[in-house]
């Protein structure tokens, strides 16, 4: 198994602190989670029904003419190798390790490939992996340099497949609205946005015929029945949607200011995240797990990865421990 971040409990024996005294900002989860509402108990008595509409109500959200609701966007990860036969892979780096280990996992031949070789290398390949923007660095490529690419590969019958995991607060960069073209697949997690990770509800937006592949290739009742309700009203929900818009890019800008002034400037991140690059990030990640401050490292990229703080204590007590890790970070 790959590391993630929130791995909580385990920082909790590591660091010998109670998991009740941490404040865990190792996800890119938004701290602002969707308010649930009760759910009938035959919910949870009947098997999912699929002709409730979710599919329907993800299209007129992510702007996409199909859309396969799946168990999150690993899910599909784990599942869109396994639709081709043995092809050349490959994935930006540095990502979210999982899609390597998925089409590796599946036998093909995968490889890790800049942006400055992708136009010598592009020719080679069957199928490009992107994530968009960019997890944990937080870099955004253009639609129309991705839209490019995906051109090139599909004139071959290729691949191009844009996780788009943290992308619902710039919309307006989305390959949603193109999906109908053959070959271009993007990934789409209602619980990084939402703040319900634990729902564990993504979409695949694609092309019907390759959807329908991938429905068979998960099985019956691929999402539970609760996690469909609560899709349903969160997606429907353009208020909430509009103000957690809102919220998390002013948090955005305000963690980005924090570290600056702390002295980690020069970073990168989006809405949901900041990225910073240290020479001392190992160091600087013990020195806050020692005050109860759990951040993702990167030790090969000798990077970190922040996610955003909720309350006005939480947003004091990453200033404060911060403060005096930089200060003892040598």
């Amino acid at each position: 198994m790959l590391e993630h971040g929130g791995r909580l409990r385990e920082a909790a024996r590591r660091f010998k602190r109670p998991v009740e005294q941490w404040l865990d900002l190792s996800t890119g989860i938004s701290p602002f989670a969707w308010p649930v509402p009760a759910l009938p108990q035959s919910i949870w008595q009947r098997l999912p029904e699929t002709d409730d509409n979710l599919s329907g109500v993800a299209c007129d959200y992510y702007g996409a003419p199909a859309a396969l609701p799946v168990a999150g966007s690993q899910a599909a990860i784990q599942a869109l190798p396994l639709l081709r036969a043995n092809s050349r892979v490959g994935v930006l780096e540095p990502t979210y390790a999982e899609h390597t280990e998925a089409w590796r996992r599946a036998g093909h031949a995968v490889r890790s490939v800049t942006q400055a070789e992708l136009p010598q290398l592009l020719g080679e390949l069957d199928v490009l992996v992107v994530v968009n923007p960019n997890n944990p660095t937080g870099r955004r490529l253009d639609a129309e340099q991705l839209l490019g690419w995906h051109a090139e590969l599909a004139a071959r019958a290729g691949w191009l497949v844009v996780d788009e995991a943290f992308m619902d607060v710039t919309p307006e960069h989305s390959l949603a609205g193109f999906t109908d073209r053959e070959g271009l697949i993007v990934l789409r997690s209602l619980g990084k946005f939402f703040g319900l990770a634990g729902l564990r509800l993504g979409f695949v937006l694609a092309a019907p015929a390759l959807l329908g592949q991938l429905e068979k290739a998960l099985g019956p009742w691929a999402v539970s029945g609760p996690a469909r309700a609560v899709g349903l009203a969160a997606l429907r929900d353009a208020s909430t949607q509009q103000l957690w818009r809102y919220r998390l890019q002013n948090a955005s800008e305000r963690l980005d200011a924090l570290l600056t002034r702390a002295g980690l400037s020069g970073g990168a991140g989006c809405a949901l995240f900041q990225w910073r690059e240290s020479e001392c990030a190992e160091r600087i990640y013990l020195n806050l797990a020692r005050q109860g401050v759990l951040v993702r490292l990167f030790p090969v990229l000798n990077g970190l990865r922040f996610g955003l703080p909720n309350h006005q204590r939480d947003w004091e007590r990453l200033e404060q421990a911060l403060n005096t890790s930089m200060r003892q970070r040598k």
